[in-house]
């Protein structure tokens, strides 16, 4: 039977993954607060939580869900802020895809946008790792972040309102995906697809519900694909002549 762990890997995924803590700390001590201020239970924040492991679709859906809005519009905003995962799983897939079912399943469920950022960089930088080395780089990245996000949501559930406002906690979502999103805007199509999306999402804030934020995914995704069809076309053009 194949081993799929290389301990000193592993190891470093830790380390790498462990600043990250200071910024996921926050982030869900922030969602357990504002998950029992909307009304939800602790064991249901903590189900929320566990389940989703999706910190920008849980606070889109709260909030939508404390504007009353159809359940539908919640369903259809949570999905389209985490159609990037369906991005990060295609990406994914040549380095981790020969896993066994299982280890894919569970790949899947710890597949956030930490554990993507980290392990997509390593891969381009080390093209030589083994399938080994890659799967334990990437579930020794989410090893510090995981548990982390499991316990300070529990401790914002419990603490809930006392929390005073002075501690300004909100600052941790940005904060994040700024430091995630930043590396990765490594080509013209990212860049392109970042400032469409971003356009948008500020073009169509009027719109009720958050609906703004899935014309602004759909639009960076759309605008990403037809940037790297060009380069691609580009290439192929110079290559001919």
């Amino acid at each position: 039977m194949p081993s799929y762990y290389d301990r000193p890997t592993y190891l470093r995924g830790i380390r790498d993954g462990l600043p990250f803590i200071l910024v996921v700390a926050p982030f869900a001590l922030l969602f357990g607060v504002v998950a029992t201020e909307a009304g939800l239970t602790v064991f249901e924040t903590m189900t929320f939580s566990a389940v989703v492991i999706a910190g920008a679709a849980q606070f889109t859906a709260l909030q939508l869900m404390n504007d009353n809005a159809p359940t539908v519009v919640v369903i259809a905003s949570a999905l389209a802020v985490n159609l990037r995962m369906a991005m990060y799983s295609a990406s994914l897939t040549p380095h981790l895809g020969a896993l066994p079912f299982w280890r894919r399943a569970l790949a899947a469920y710890t597949l956030v946008d930490q554990s993507y950022a980290l392990s997509t960089l390593e891969y381009e930088k080390n093209p030589a790792m083994t399938l080994a080395q890659k799967t334990s780089y990437f579930f020794g990245v989410i090893t510090p972040v995981l548990p982390n996000w499991y316990l300070w949501s529990l401790i914002g559930a419990m603490v809930g309102q006392s929390i005073p406002p002075e501690l300004a906690l909100d600052f941790a979502v940005p904060i994040t995906f700024t430091a995630m999103i930043g590396p990765m805007l490594r080509t013209g199509a990212h860049v392109a697809a970042a400032f469409v999306s971003v356009t948008c999402a500020i073009l169509f804030a009027f719109l009720p519900w958050n609906l703004g934020l899935i014309v602004a995914g759909v639009a960076g995704m759309i605008t990403g694909a037809q940037v790297e069809l060009w380069q691609e076309r580009k290439t192929n053009n110079e290559g001919a002549k």
